[in-house]
């Protein structure tokens, strides 16, 4: 481990690299641009690219998490709103392989039309999201999201602030850790989202709810940097 000096953006975009990420899709927006910025330049192993909109780099990550990648998307809170359709949707699907969303709230709207707490459509989406509080727990969190993406069967959401985005602190950086590609197994049931298959989904989502309320209870995460942290 080596301490490094970074913005929370910039740890984030670290996190992701070292989980073994493959592919990372975007949208500009001010407080999170940077993430997909710093991680087009800095580490060419992860497929980066920007997409037209929020919804579409939710889609474009949720299609490499199906196909077995480990998938980050990242965008600002408003950009949440536009990437609510397949949120929701893949809430109910799962992932394969991890798929951590980073979305950047703006408190004080510095730079947005507006200030939303976005921890309220995470509750709705019922999504787990990860709430870190300085940029090395933002990179420490980010890393944690991909396993818990794949443990629990769920997206994750990691939620950072203008504060953390652009604020640098010392953060640990290690190695990159080599996740093999999963192998793509062929599941309506489980992909495709007819009434039929998304009513047995629903009592899946809410049964791992259950199973993430006691890891989050009993995770290093509280232990070391949130004791106070709960599932919502």
């Amino acid at each position: 481990m080596n301490k490094k000096v970074m913005l929370g953006n910039e740890a984030i975009a670290r996190g992701a690299w070292e989980a073994g990420c493959h592919v990372a899709a975007g949208y500009p927006g001010t407080p999170s641009t940077e993430i997909l910025e710093y991680m087009a330049t800095d580490y060419r192993e992860v497929k980066s690219q920007w997409s037209p909109n929020e919804k579409v780099a939710l889609e474009v990550a949720a299609g490499a998490s199906i196909a077995g990648a480990r998938a980050l998307a990242t965008m600002k809170h408003v950009g949440l709103n536009v990437a609510a359709d397949p949120l929701f949707t893949f809430s109910y699907t799962g992932v394969n392989g991890g798929l951590v969303i980073i979305n950047a709230d703006d408190p004080g709207a510095w730079s947005s039309q507006n200030e939303q707490d976005n921890r309220h459509i995470a509750r709705a989406s019922k999504v787990p999201m990860l709430d870190p509080s300085s940029p090395a727990e933002a990179g420490e969190f980010t890393k944690t999201a991909f396993e818990i993406s794949e443990q629990f069967d769920r997206p994750v959401i990691v939620r950072i602030t203008t504060r953390i985005a652009h604020s640098q602190g010392p953060v640990e950086t290690g190695e990159r850790k080599e996740v093999a590609v999963k192998e793509f197994v062929r599941d309506p049931k489980k992909y495709v989202m007819i009434p039929a298959h998304a009513r047995p989904r629903h009592k899946f989502i809410e049964e791992q709810h259950l199973k993430l309320k006691e890891y989050s209870e009993n995770s290093y995460i509280c232990s070391t940097f949130l004791p106070e942290l709960k599932v919502l």
